[in-house]
């Protein structure tokens, strides 16, 4: 049933938007957690062990209900996508506390789907504790995922290629928690020692405006955490420091301004879509058509075109 849900919600019919508006007072619950980075640095292996922690936790913790939604990039010619994430972690096959979502991005940017965020919110209103979503990993854009999760991880690898890619991505200023990955590598140290002191230059270099002003105890100081996802080392670590971050975020009120933050942006793709649906439905029969055609002769310029069209 759930599954059936999130492809009307994922198709955007009726039937979703309505479920979609009978669900939302039932979600705010769930720790969301983005998993973000280049392709190859093992992020649905770290997810998959991830997952496998919290429905198997040391003794004297209570297992946890697991989400995980995968972004899976779409081709520009046949739209289709792979959605191969879900061989990945095929270890979680059979187990009833955790459910998997592939997703296409259908052409959208910032490393998440158009209904990442609507998917999100029907598992988070069914009772799932733990969402982790994994982005597509292009490696530039993905910073989208700082408007959704409650915690960001960026995970490198050694042997990646030029560490300064993390800063020009933009990747390192939305790292709650930093992972080195596969440090079962030769050079790990190295890109950890990279990691550290980009992260200190980065928070030096904030003018005194964009400095956190809560109290010393309330400050989050992104960790930088090794991992072997495919052996499991390191994921015990991650894991607590996942759970710190979000009672950092409790007793600093962060999370309450990141749920704000969320909303809001959701509220805003709605409107930009719903304007611009109105819009095109307003719109006379062949008037797009002859001003594309005039853009193409370069008999106008898109600017004008631009004013041309809104003032239709």
């Amino acid at each position: 049933m759930l599954a059936r849900l999130l492809t009307q919600v994922e198709n955007d019919t009726p039937e979703g938007r309505a479920a979609l508006g009978e669900l939302f007072h039932r979600s705010g619950q769930a720790h969301l957690v983005g998993v973000t980075g280049a392709p190859g640095s093992g992020k649905s292996s770290l997810v998959c062990q991830l997952a496998r922690h919290y429905r198997h936790p040391p003794e004297g913790e209570i297992p946890r209900q697991v989400a995980v939604v995968a972004v899976d990039p779409s081709s520009p010619f046949s739209g289709g996508a792979v959605l191969g994430d879900r061989v990945r972690m095929r270890d979680l096959a059979g187990d009833p506390g955790v459910f998997i979502r592939s997703m296409a991005s259908r052409g959208a940017l910032g490393g998440l789907a158009h209904a990442t965020a609507a998917v999100v919110q029907v598992l988070d209103a069914a009772g799932y504790n733990v969402i982790l979503v994994e982005t597509v990993g292009a490696g530039q854009s993905e910073v989208e995922i700082a408007s959704l999760a409650h915690t960001t991880l960026v995970v490198e690898a050694p042997g990646m290629g030029d560490d300064i890619q993390a800063i020009k991505a933009g990747l390192l200023e939305i790292a709650d928690i930093l992972v080195v990955n596969k440090a079962d590598r030769p050079g790990f140290q190295a890109t950890e020692r990279s990691l550290r002191s980009m992260l200190e230059g980065y928070q030096e270099s904030l003018p005194d405006g964009n400095q956190s002003s809560a109290p010393d105890l309330l400050k989050w100081l992104p960790p930088v955490l090794c991992t072997t996802a495919t052996l499991g080392t390191g994921i015990k670590e991650l894991a607590q420091a996942i759970e710190r971050h979000a009672e950092y975020l409790r007793q600093s009120g962060e999370w309450q301004h990141r749920e704000a933050r969320r909303l809001k942006a959701d509220l805003e793709s709605m409107l930009r879509d719903a304007l611009f649906v109105r819009w095109r439905e307003a719109l006379a029969a062949g008037v797009l058509q002859r001003v594309l055609e005039d853009i193409t002769s370069r008999r106008l310029s898109p600017q004008e075109a631009v004013k041309l069209l809104v003032g239709c």
